[in-house]
């Protein structure tokens, strides 16, 4: 993750379900849905100005944490997260 996002915190937005990244003004997220403590993951966003610059790459690795944290189980539907599990396989063990 880049220095300058591993103080930013995660933010949880229930009423969007939505894992939230604020950088600056702009906001990077990932949309998700949960259920009997699983949550499947379905679409990161980045904002153009943010694209090219770790913000899609650190909320989702914000929200791994997080899942793992609470106890949570992963569904990973969204192919950007797909695709960083293939490259982190040591997160598979959250992955239901």
């Amino acid at each position: 993750m880049n220095e300058e996002y591993v103080s930013l915190p995660l933010v949880k937005n229930p009423e969007e379900h939505r894992f939230e990244l604020k950088v600056g003004e702009y906001t990077a997220f990932i949309e998700y849905k949960e259920r009997d403590k699983k949550i499947w993951l379905i679409h990161t966003e980045s904002p153009e100005e943010l694209k090219g610059k770790g913000a899609a790459t650190a909320v989702i690795e914000k929200t791994l944490a997080y899942i793992e944290d609470n106890g949570y189980k992963l569904i990973p539907l969204c192919p950007l997260v797909a695709a960083y599990l293939k490259r982190h396989p040591d997160w598979n063990r959250i992955v239901d």
